[in-house]
């Protein structure tokens, strides 16, 4: 994806809603009583649960009703079968997660201070200890289950790089980042950072990963003149 493709991206789908009614629309929309939506988002966070720990391949409907303590009948009311679940189920983690970022003021801070809150925001465990283990099943999956892993891209991983593309490319348009800086190159260092220390030292994302990280590539694409605590 490049440049462009990030840019309309995050112009297109900055939150959840919209990637959840993108995959709603390929689906005939629910009808009858209305339901009640402790019984769906039970039923939501244990097929999460079992795509982290099982994958989408092995996961069962027994399974999930088991865990979330519910009949097949409910849960097949809500929905017809496994893909259209594990679909909803990304899109409900990726709202979880959008829900808990507090608002991002870039106009309000220093360029490397908003670059560096961009970062913490593609921490795929911000909201969800076990997203490694969730990307991971999916990424095994990506082979057998090739519509599904677009939609976990779509769902979990464009939103979230389209909101840092879209904070460089707001720096870049203040001059506080170099318009000839590689911001696609940018995005995926920083985005890979999280894996690749994860799959380094098996540890829990350090406080300061991201301070680190920008730390490091800032100097590369900040503009001439742009310190650490100069204001966009």
């Amino acid at each position: 994806m490049n440049s462009q493709d990030r840019a309309k991206a995050a112009a297109d789908g900055q939150d959840s809603s919209e990637a959840a009614a993108n995959s709603s629309a390929r689906r005939p929309q629910r009808t009858g009583r209305p339901r009640d939506p402790a019984i769906e988002e039970a039923i939501l966070r244990a097929t999460r649960e079992r795509l982290a720990t099982d994958g989408y391949t092995r996961m069962t409907i027994g399974d999930v009703v088991a865990d979330a303590g519910v009949t097949r009948p409910t849960l097949y009311r809500r929905w017809t079968n496994k893909y259209n679940l594990a679909v909803d189920a990304l899109a409900y983690g990726l709202q979880m997660q959008r829900e808990a970022y507090p608002p991002l003021d870039v106009d309000g801070m220093a360029p490397v201070e908003a670059f560096t809150e961009a970062v913490k925001r593609l921490d795929p465990r911000y909201h969800n200890e076990q997203a490694m283990a969730l990307h991971g099943n999916f990424m095994g999956d990506a082979e057998r289950e090739p519509m599904l892993f677009e939609q976990f891209r779509e769902q979990g991983v464009y939103p979230r790089c389209a909101e840092l593309m879209q904070t460089l490319q707001h720096l870049q348009d203040a001059g506080a980042v170099r318009g000839d800086a590689d911001l696609d190159a940018t995005v995926v260092l920083c985005f890979g950072s999280y894996f690749g220390d994860y799959l380094l030292t098996g540890r829990t994302v350090p406080a300061d990963h991201a301070d680190r990280v920008v730390a490091a590539l800032w100097p590369s694409i900040r503009a001439d003149g742009y310190s650490a605590t100069s204001q966009a």
